[in-house]
């Protein structure tokens, strides 16, 4: 067998043709869609844009991957929200090109054309395919991470090993839920003869020390940095609340209904438990992809009954998983096949009705859908009524108590930058911006308090020796929402020591009160 992680079993038939093309077609009309897309950033994307401004081998909520990208997207392509976004598409399109390659090395062309095309056509994938996230690299790297799995337990040398360990240590650089790959590569030594063979030897070692050697300087970094991205990823879990949610388990696997497609979700549920129920007799492949499926769909539903979890925790566990399930609906019973077929066209027609959504305020009005949209709208527009409302006076700092808001002025207001401050809600910093970019004790003049958290204000007062109302912002979105924000004057900042009794009193307080956003509706 050659051993290039890229080369074929067979020659290129009408299948592997049509799988080609099924990616670019994708990938071409989705770069088209950026390049035409109304929509700025999102704040998310625009602090990965920010940590890109400064290399480094990590950052405070994140590995360095994405930043890395977008560093390079737009150092290429220039500093627009197309070249922040590029990567995303072109990044999915490789995982689908892997999943191709591992069905077709697997099985054969044909399940090859219809993995890529269940996995382009993921509810999930229509709306990651247009937004740059570290789901899309992870996804990326775990795919081709599997692929040269695949090849290695088949007899493929060195070449292929260093390809895994590199896919392992360019996900591990992408998200640390690339620790999942890892407890799949461990669970398929214990139940995979040919995957111990593979990596119990020589091949094993290399594959091994290329991760490390790839997650090294992130370690060395978060060291340096008192484990900030490590702390940021434990903190997200929330143990330290109320424990045991059985309803917040219950609304994480609803989710997977939407992430993966409903149907597709419960076939994926009855394979794993066929699979599982003769795991000693079951296929070996059909084995080893369920060990890739399993650990973050395990581990994240444990998550969300212990406290909470977000619908996308468990994205890895989707790209074995589409292999599983388009294997056995191609095969067997033709409504399997109908299955197959109409989940692709019910996701695909999801997937445009919401990129029109994006696209069309006027289609959000019409239904309803202002509360989806909300977030992605008129930041540009924001960030100029901010900085406005900064030119008018005379203010030393402009200061928030939202990152997002923060973050979208730094975007879209960089003549701000040098006054742009986040107030500190804790005791230590909580985000990025507040870790670079604090409100500092001693100001030498007024600052300009823009807050998007009503319930934040009586705190931010507390730590102020003049605080005065001097205006509102209300920031048209669709229909009759708008972007609501509170302004003040203040002066004499020194903060109010975060101790266990200030901690008490405003935990008590916000018993009372709640969260409150700052969105609003017309009437």
């Amino acid at each position: 067998m050659t051993d290039s992680v890229l080369s074929t079993d067979a020659p290129a038939s009408r299948w592997s043709q049509a799988a080609l093309i099924l990616v670019a077609v994708f990938a071409t009309a989705r770069l088209i869609g950026l390049a035409v897309s109304p929509v700025a950033l999102y704040a998310d994307e625009t602090q990965y844009w920010v940590w890109s401004r400064e290399f480094d081998w990590g950052y405070f909520s994140k590995p360095p991957m994405i930043a890395w990208l977008i560093a390079l997207s737009t150092g290429l392509l220039g500093d627009s929200d197309f070249a922040v976004r590029l990567p995303a598409p072109l990044l999915h399109s490789g995982t689908a090109f892997f999943l191709f390659a591992s069905a077709r090395h697997l099985w054969d062309e044909r399940t090859g054309f219809w993995a890529a095309a269940t996995y382009l056509t993921l509810p999930s994938i229509w709306l990651s395919g247009f937004v740059m996230s570290t789901d899309a690299l992870l996804l990326c790297a775990w795919s081709g991470g599997l692929y040269a799995l695949l090849r290695l337990r088949d007899g493929a040398g060195m070449v292929t090993a260093a390809a895994l360990g590199l896919a392992v240590g360019l996900g591990f650089l992408s998200k640390y839920a690339m620790i999942y790959f890892a407890a799949g590569l461990g669970l398929a030594v214990v139940l995979d003869p040919r995957t111990r063979g593979a990596l119990l030897g020589h091949r094993g070692v290399v594959a091994a020390a290329i991760a490390l050697a790839c997650l090294i300087p992130n370690l060395v970094w978060n060291a340096a940095n008192d484990f900030a991205t490590v702390s940021h990823t434990a903190a997200n879990a929330n143990w330290g609340g109320d424990l045991f949610h059985p309803g917040e388990m219950i609304s994480f696997l609803t989710d997977q209904l939407a992430v993966f497609g409903p149907a597709l979700f419960v076939v994926l549920c009855v394979v794993l438990g066929l699979t599982l129920r003769h795991i000693r007799t079951a296929d070996r492949d059909r084995v080893l992809l369920a060990v890739f499926t399993l650990p973050p769909l395990l581990t994240v539903t444990g998550q969300a009954f212990i406290s909470r979890a977000h619908a996308n925790w468990a994205a890895s566990a989707y790209v074995a998983a589409t292999l599983l399930v388009v294997a056995f609906l191609l095969r067997g019973p033709s409504w399997r096949r109908a299955v197959l077929i109409g989940s692709i066209a019910v996701h695909s027609a999801i997937g445009l009705f919401a990129a029109a959504l994006a696209a069309s305020p006027a289609l959000v009005s019409a239904i309803g859908a202002e509360d989806a949209t909300k977030r992605i709208r008129a930041w540009p527009e924001t960030a100029a009524a901010i900085e406005a409302e900064a030119n008018a006076r005379d203010y030393a700092f402009i200061a928030f108590d939202d990152r997002n808001v923060f973050h979208q002025t730094q975007r879209y207001a960089p003549q701000l930058q040098d006054r742009l401050r986040m107030w500190m809600r804790y005791d230590h910093p909580a985000n990025h911006a507040e870790d670079v970019w604090p409100l500092p004790e001693a100001v030498g003049g007024p600052v300009l308090i823009v807050s998007h958290r009503p319930l934040e204000v009586p705190r931010l007062s507390d730590d102020f020796a003049s605080f005065e109302p001097v205006g509102t912002l209300a920031v048209p979105l669709d229909g009759g929402i708008t972007r609501d924000f509170t302004l003040w004057r203040a002066e004499g900042h020194v903060r109010v020591p975060r101790d266990a009794a200030y901690e008490a009193h405003w935990q008590a307080v916000d018993a009372e009160i709640g969260v409150v956003r700052g969105y609003s509706e017309d009437g």
